[in-house]
């Protein structure tokens, strides 16, 4: 401990990925709620060139429309306070560099508590088709994919077309580890395939393409562990996307930019359905070892038997109050303040290294 009569913890943001300014966005919202007499908050700030600064979360002057970003003229913060400073860590991070394993293996080595998944969870979360691998393992039912990997691609480009095309159109093409919809593109017409794997592959040099789901909705399900360790599934919850917006789905404009879409809780679905979709979110947890909290995404889908896919679970969501993960809880009876302590609560319980 620091000595502090407050537990301090630093919450970490921005970032190197795609979805630097969706970090930022969550951890204003999160350093708003916290108990600032139980804790001592340093806000910590990674630029998207990499640099650890000392941030203060605020945007007064942020343009509507636009995402925040970390402010490069912040003093310099080296990462190993943490270690001499910090009781528990809020890593809130999203992507590459963040949720993908990294700055959990650096606390893990510096025995820092933190929040959230560990190395192995958020790494197989973040890498789709491991992920989709770990699903498949756990008998989830998926819609079928190709990984096409950085070699394949450049040393053989037309064996992977042809293991695109057996899939069918429409597609979706993805970087493998990424969020947010960054890089993801819809492709109708075989055309204009090649174009859409390069846009991918500027964020991930793997990726993955995925059949679409057709006469799809998309549902949601959150799940935080109790204080005693045991994962609990949230209320359902839909996106839905204004028909009259110009996205031919879910992307990183309907999430965050435009106002199209809007979180509907609890979906419209039946008993039955609802209960089936809580256990494979539940299910999917414990299949990647996952631990604190996580979202769980999937599609329903027109086919006869109800058609429930899972699409892949993020071990650190959008968090913001608006976001699906705390409105979920909310619906459920779990406030977004006393969320955020939830969360806390557990890191500090959890121990580092192997358990």
């Amino acid at each position: 401990m620091t000595g502090s009569k407050r537990v301090r913890v630093a919450v970490v943001f921005g970032g190197r990925s795609s979805e630097h300014g969706v970090s930022c966005l969550t951890a204003r919202e999160v350093m708003a709620v916290i108990d600032r007499d139980r804790y001592e908050v340093l806000p910590v700030g990674i630029t998207p060139d990499g640099q650890w600064v000392e941030e203060t979360g605020e945007w007064d002057d942020l343009v509507p429309g636009t995402l925040p970003q970390v402010r490069v003229d912040r003093p310099t913060f080296s990462w190993d306070r943490l270690r001499d400073e910090v009781d528990v860590v809020f890593p809130l991070l999203h992507g590459p560099w963040g949720e993908d394993g990294t700055i959990q293996g650096l606390l893990e080595m510096a025995d820092v508590p933190y929040v959230g998944a560990g190395v192995l969870a958020s790494a197989a979360a973040m890498d789709k088709p491991f992920t989709k691998t770990l699903f498949s393992a756990a008998g989830l039912p998926q819609l079928p994919y190709v990984t096409v990997l950085p070699w394949e691609w450049e040393a053989n480009p037309g064996r992977a077309i042809d293991r695109i095309h057996a899939l069918g159109l429409p597609v979706f093409v993805k970087p493998a580890r990424a969020g947010s919809s960054s890089g993801v593109t819809m492709v109708s017409d075989w055309t204009y395939l090649e174009d859409a794997v390069e846009a991918a592959r500027k964020l991930d040099p793997k990726i993955v393409v995925e059949a679409a789901a057709h006469g799809k909705r998309e549902v949601e399900c959150a799940v935080v562990q109790d204080l005693d360790g045991m994962p609990i599934a949230s209320e359902v919850g839909e996106i839905v996307v204004d028909d009259s917006a110009s996205h031919d789905y879910y992307d990183f404009s309907a999430k965050y930019l435009d106002g199209s879409s809007q979180n509907v809780i609890p979906a419209d679905i039946g008993p039955t359905m609802r209960n089936r979709i809580q256990s494979y979110a539940l299910q999917a947890f414990d299949a990647i070892g996952c631990e604190g909290l996580a979202r769980v995404d999937f599609f329903l889908t027109d086919s006869a038997d109800g058609g429930l896919v899972i699409n892949e679970i993020n071990t650190m969501p959008g968090f913001t109050p608006f976001s699906m993960f705390p409105k979920a809880w909310e619906a459920s009876g779990l406030a977004y303040a006393d969320l955020v302590e939830r969360l806390l609560q557990l890191a500090l319980k959890r121990p580092t290294g192997l358990r």
